[in-house]
C-alpha cells in the first residue's frame, strides 16, 4: 500500500502578488495524477499539524511563538528575504511538517511502504532558528528528528534534488550524526553555499550553470548513490524539489521528467535492499506549473511503482 498525503489547509499561505510559490503548484500536481488515471490506485490522507514539541525536535521552541506573533490579521507582510507571512501560514507550515510525520508512522508501523507529502510551504532551507527561502519549518530535518526520537532509528538518509541546496537540512545534519544528507543542487545560486563536503555524514554535489541529466546522474551514480549505499539506511526521506527542471524559472539546470524518475528508481532499489523499501518524499522547489506537475507524475509514478 502506498499513501499521498496532503492538505487544504496548506493553501492558506499565501506569499503575495506575482510570487512564484503559490498554493495552485499543490493543485496542479493533483489534476495531473487524476488527468493520467493514477490517483485512484494508492491511498489518501489528510495530514496533522504539528505540535509545538514536534517542531521542537529540530527548530528552537522560540521560532514558532515569533512566527505566530507576526502572523498578520489580514493581508501579505515581509518577514525576511523571500519570506511572507499571511493569516493561516503558520498553521499550513504546521500540516506541511505534519504530513511527514504521518507518513513517517505509516511506513513504520507498515500501513503504507512509500508515501508522498504534497504539502507547501517547502522546508529545506529553514534553520535551527531562521525561516527562510520560502521555508518557516524543516519538514524532513522534523521528520529524522522524529524517526530518531520516536521510533529508535540510528541511520536516516534525506535526499535532496532540489535545484536549490537545503542549507537548512545541512544545519540540522550538522546537528544529528544518525542523519546522512545528499543534495545534488545547482551551484553558486541561492543559498550560495560551500560547494565542499566537510563533515562525513554528507555528500554535496555541486552543478555547474547549465548542467542536464549527465551531469546530474553521473553526480549522483558516481557519489550519492555509492554513499548512500554505504551508510545502509533504515529509512530515505527525499526533499522533492523539481525547479532542476529545464522549463523552471528559477535557475538554470536542464533537468527533465525522466531524471526524477530515473533517481527515484535508484533511491527505491537501496530502500528495498536495505529499509525494508521504506521512503517518505515531501514536495520541495518547483515553479513552472506544467514541467512541476508531469515531474512530480514521474516522481510518484516510480515512488509507488505504477507502471502500467
Amino acid at each position: 500500500m502506498n499513501l499521498y498525503i496532503s492538505n487544504s489547509k496548506c493553501n492558506l499561505h499565501d506569499n503575495g502578488h506575482d510570487h512564484p510559490e503559490i498554493a495552485e503548484r499543490l493543485n496542479r500536481i493533483q489534476d495531473q495524477l487524476i488527468s493520467n488515471q493514477l490517483f485512484d490506485w494508492f491511498k489518501h490522507a489528510d495530514s496533522r499539524a504539528a505540535t509545538n514539541d514536534e517542531l521542537a525536535l529540530a527548530h528552537h521552541p522560540e521560532l514558532v511563538l515569533a512566527l505566530e506573533q507576526k502572523e498578520p490579521e489580514k493581508g501579505v507582510i515581509d518577514v525576511g528575504e523571500d519570506l511572507h507571512l499571511s493569516p493561516g501560514s503558520v498553521l499550513a507550515a504546521r500540516h506541511s511538517v505534519g504530513a511527514v510525520l504521518d507518513g513517517i508512522d505509516a511506513v513504520h508501523s507498515g500501513a503504507a511502504k512509500r508515501v508522498f507529502c504534497n504539502v507547501r510551504p517547502p522546508g529545506h532551507h529553514a534553520g535551527y532558528d531562521k525561516p527562510e527561502g520560502f521555508c518557516f519549518f524543516n519538514n524532513v530535518a522534523v521528520g529524522a528528528a522524529y524517526a530518531i526520537e520516536k521510533y529508535g532509528y540510528e541511520r536516516v538518509a534525506i535526499v535532496d534534488f532540489d535545484v536549490h541546496h537545503g542549507n537548512g537540512t545541512e544545519d540540522y545534519a550538522r546537528r544529528e550524526p544518525r542523519v546522512w544528507f545528499a543534495s545534488s543542487f545547482e551551484d553558486k545560486i541561492y543559498p550560495n553555499s560551500e560547494p565542499e563536503s566537510d563533515i562525513p555524514n554528507m555528500v554535496k554535489m555541486p552543478l555547474d550553470k547549465f548542467s542536464g541529466s549527465k551531469e546530474f546522474r553521473q553526480a549522483w551514480s558516481e557519489k550519492g548513490l555509492p554513499a548512500l549505499v554505504k551508510f545502509k539506511p533504515q529509512l530515505i526521506l527525499i526533499s522533492a524539489g523539481f525547479d532542476g527542471h529545464v522549463l523552471d524559472p528559477m535557475a538554470n539546470l536542464k533537468l527533465h521528467e525522466n531524471d526524477y524518475a530515473w533517481i527515484t528508481a535508484e533511491l527505491a532499489n537501496i530502500a528495498d535492499e536495505f529499509a525494508d523499501g521504506k521512503m517518505v518524499s515531501v514536495l520541495e522547489g518547483g515553479y513552472d506549473l506544467g514541467a512541476l506537475s508531469m515531474s512530480a507524475r514521474e516522481h510518484i509514478k516510480t515512488l509507488f511503482d505504477l507502471h502500467f
